[in-house]
């Protein structure tokens, strides 16, 4: 067991590194950069110098089938740790996270790359729910700013991304504030912290942006 101590993540890594052979991945790919494509326009995802001392940001991910049902042990492809800043990316760029534990704080992964930073998050949002199939993490400064106006549940300032006091954030707003309607969260201890979620990649992308034009409409008035 390795703990990563560069970079930003911030669990233990159980990570195989081998080239990604499913069947189902190259696809899942292509359905990812699509809408990852239209993020990147509007610098959601992204790296810019002058933002988070020139980390990359954002990520997404998509669960594989078969849908496994067993909470902890969901598989899902995501993109790999600081690719915000890359322009195109291939399967080499995406990792599988086969299982975590939040007790332990270790995720289990394999593929040519380590998984996100926020992959724990991820987990936890698909161990929600079955029906809950995509993650759309960004960072947006209109929608972060805008969040309390828009009734978004928050995490708490205190708590960090990717940790599993995060993981336990997430639980605790899915069972105690209107998540499972908006469909989208604000990380107030994380700057800029949006992550929305949803049956499909398009419903989780889409929730994403409708929450982004109704920022916009709050900021504008």
């Amino acid at each position: 067991m390795v703990k990563i101590q560069e970079g930003v993540i911030k669990f233990h890594a159980e990570h195989r590194k081998a080239p990604l052979q499913d069947a189902e991945i190259p696809s899942l790919v292509r359905a990812l950069n699509a809408w990852r494509d239209i993020l990147t326009d509007l610098r959601l995802i992204g790296q810019d110098p002058k933002r988070y001392d020139g980390a990359g940001f954002g990520n997404l991910s998509v669960r594989l089938p078969p849908y496994e049902r067993r909470r902890g042990a969901r598989p899902f492809l995501v993109t790999g740790t600081q690719t915000g800043g890359r322009p195109v990316l291939e399967v080499a760029d995406y990792a599988v996270v086969e299982s975590y534990d939040v007790l332990l704080n270790t995720v289990r992964s394999r593929g040519s790359i380590l998984p996100s930073s926020e992959s724990m998050t991820h987990a936890t949002i698909f161990d929600l729910s079955m029906d809950i199939r995509a993650v759309v993490h960004v960072h947006s400064p209109v929608i972060w700013r805008a969040a309390e106006a828009l009734g978004l549940p928050t995490t708490a300032p205190h708590v960090d991304y990717g940790t599993p006091e995060m993981a336990h954030e997430v639980s605790r707003l899915h069972r105690e504030t209107n998540l499972r309607r908006t469909r989208v969260l604000s990380m107030a201890g994380h700057e800029d912290g949006i992550i929305a979620f949803g049956d499909t990649l398009e419903d989780a992308a889409q929730a994403m942006l409708a929450t982004l034009a109704r920022a916009l409409q709050v900021m504008r008035t």
